[in-house]
C-alpha cells in the first residue's frame, strides 16, 4: 500500500505527456503538503500507536495473563499495529522532513514493500480474530486442536499480507519528481491507476470489513438462537439429560451456558463488539477509500487545496491502528488490569492513589473537625436553653411560693 498514493498520482501528472494529466496540473506544487497540518497529524498518530500497543504487548508479557486465544491474537494485533506506528508511519515522518528519498533504490523497494505488509497484517489479523471469535461461538465445546487453528489463523494472515504486497517490489522506483528523488510508482495511464486502486481497495477495505461483518453476524445469530431455545426447554432429568414430559433431547451446551447466564451476557457483549468493530474500522478506512477512487475516476478536481486535503485524509490511514488497543482494552477488562501491574503505569497508579488518599484524608479530617465543631456548638446551644428553662422555672417556682406566704398572712386580717 503506497502511503502517497494520491499525491503520487498528482506527481504523475506533472511528469507524463498524457493529455489528460497535464491539463491544468502544470503549475502544481507535490510538496505543498510537507508544511501543512499533516506533519503535525502523522506525530501524534505514530506517539498513540506505538505508545497504545507496547502498553497492551506489555500487559500481555510482563504479568501473569492467563494463557487464551484471545490474548493471543490480541497480542498479533498489537504486534502489527506497532509495527504499523514504526515502520509505515514513521518512515512516511521522516520521509517528509527530507523530502528526496535518499536511501536508495534496493531500500526503497524493500522498506515500501514492508510498509504495505504491516498496513495489510494489520487488517487481516482483525479478520483472523473474528473468525476465531465465530468458531468458539458456534463451536463452544469443541476444544480440540483450537490452539493448532488459531496459530494457523495468525500465519495464514502474515502470508496473505505478504503475497498482496509482492506488486510494491515491481512496482516501486527511483524517480526525479519536480528535482526532487522520490520511491515512486508510476503506472502511466489513468485507466492503470484505476484498476490498480480498485484492486488495493478490495483488499485492504472491502473484503476484510465483508469478512468481518460476516463472522459478528453468525455470532450474533448464534446467540440469539441458543438463547431462545434455552428459554424455551422444560427442566430436564440428571440422568439422560431428556426432558420429564418427553424423550425429545436439548441441547447440552444451551444448558451449560444457560445454567451459567451466559447466554445473555455475551449477546450484548457479541452486539456491542460488532458493532464497534465494524464501526470503527469502516470509519477508520473509508475516508481514504474513497477519496482515492473519487481521484483515480477523475470526481475531484485537480487543485492545489485537494494536494494537501488527500495527504491529509490519507495520513489517517493507519488511525485503525491506534484505535485496535482502544477497542481490545474496552472488552478485555483484564488488560486493563494487567498494566496496572506494568512498572511505569504501576509508578504512575500508585502515586495517583496516593495522592487521592491524602487528599481524602485531609477531606476527612476537616469533615470529622467540622462535625465536632458543629456538635460542639450544638450541644453549648442546648445547654444554654437549659439553662435557661430551669432559670425561668425556678423563678416561677420562687414567685409562686412568695405569693402563698403573701395570701397566708394577710388571710387573718380579713377575718
Amino acid at each position: 500500500m503506497d502511503p502517497e498514493l494520491t499525491v503520487e498520482e498528482f506527481g504523475e501528472m506533472t511528469t507524463t505527456t498524457s493529455p489528460f494529466l497535464m491539463n491544468g496540473t502544470e503549475n502544481l506544487n507535490v510538496y505543498y503538503f510537507y508544511d501543512s497540518i499533516q506533519f503535525t497529524v502523522m506525530w501524534v498518530l505514530f506517539v498513540l500507536i506505538v505508545v497504545l500497543n507496547a502498553s497492551v504487548i506489555a500487559a500481555l508479557l510482563c504479568t501473569n495473563a492467563r494463557k487464551s486465544r484471545m490474548n493471543f491474537f490480541i497480542m498479533h494485533l498489537a504486534i502489527a499495529d506497532l509495527f504499523v506506528g514504526l515502520i509505515y508511519v514513521f518512515v512516511d515522518i521522516v520521509q517528509k522532513i527530507t523530502i528526496a528519498w535518499l536511501a536508495g533504490e534496493f531500500l526503497c523497494k524493500v522498506i515500501k514493500f514492508l510498509q504495505a505488509v504491516v498496513m495489510y497484517a494489520s487488517t487481516y489479523v482483525l479478520v483472523a480474530l473474528s473468525i476465531d471469535r465465530c468458531d468458539a461461538i458456534t463451536n463452544p465445546m469443541n476444544f480440540s486442536r483450537s490452539w493448532n487453528r488459531a496459530r494457523a489463523l495468525i500465519v495464514s494472515a502474515w502470508i496473505i499480507s505478504t503475497v498482496f504486497s509482492i506488486p510494491i517490489l515491481i512496482l516501486y522506483e527511483i524517480k526525479e519528481v519536480q528535482g526532487q528523488l522520490q520511491c515512486w510508482i508510476e503506472l502511466g495511464t489513468a485507466r492503470r491507476w484505476q484498476i490498480w486502486m480498485t484492486l488495493v481497495s478490495i483488499m485492504i477495505f472491502v473484503l476484510p470489513a465483508l469478512a468481518i461483518a460476516a463472522c459478528y453476524a453468525v455470532i450474533v445469530l448464534t446467540i440469539w438462537t441458543k438463547s431462545k431455545a434455552v428459554v424455551m426447554s422444560p427442566p430436564l432429568n440428571n440422568k439422560r439429560g431428556k426432558m420429564r414430559t418427553g424423550q425429545v433431547e436439548c441441547d447440552p451446551d444451551s444448558r451449560r451456558a444457560s445454567s451459567r447466564g451466559l447466554i445473555p451476557r455475551a449477546k450484548i457483549k457479541s452486539v456491542k463488539m460488532t458493532f464497534v468493530i465494524v464501526f470503527v474500522f469502516v470509519l477508520c478506512w473509508s475516508p481514504y477509500i474513497v477519496f482515492d477512487l473519487l481521484q483515480v475516476y477523475h470526481q475531484i478536481p485537480m487543485t492545489q487545496m485537494n494536494i494537501a486535503v488527500a495527504t491529509l485524509i490519507q495520513s489517517l490511514a493507519p488511525l485503525n491502528s491506534a484505535a485496535n488497543p482502544l477497542i481490545c482494552c474496552m472488552f478485555s477488562p483484564h488488560i486493563y488490569a494487567s498494566l496496572k501491574r506494568v512498572p511505569p503505569y504501576r509508578w504512575f497508579w500508585c502515586g495517583t492513589q496516593r495522592r487521592r488518599h491524602v487528599r481524602g484524608t485531609a477531606r476527612s479530617r476537616s469533615d470529622s473537625t467540622g462535625h465536632s465543631d458543629l456538635l460542639s456548638s450544638t450541644h453549648a446551644r442546648r445547654s444554654h436553653s437549659v439553662a435557661m428553662i430551669l432559670n425561668r422555672t425556678r423563678g416561677n417556682s420562687i414567685s409562686r411560693s412568695g405569693d402563698r406566704r403573701t395570701h397566708l398572712v394577710t388571710l387573718p386580717l380579713r377575718d
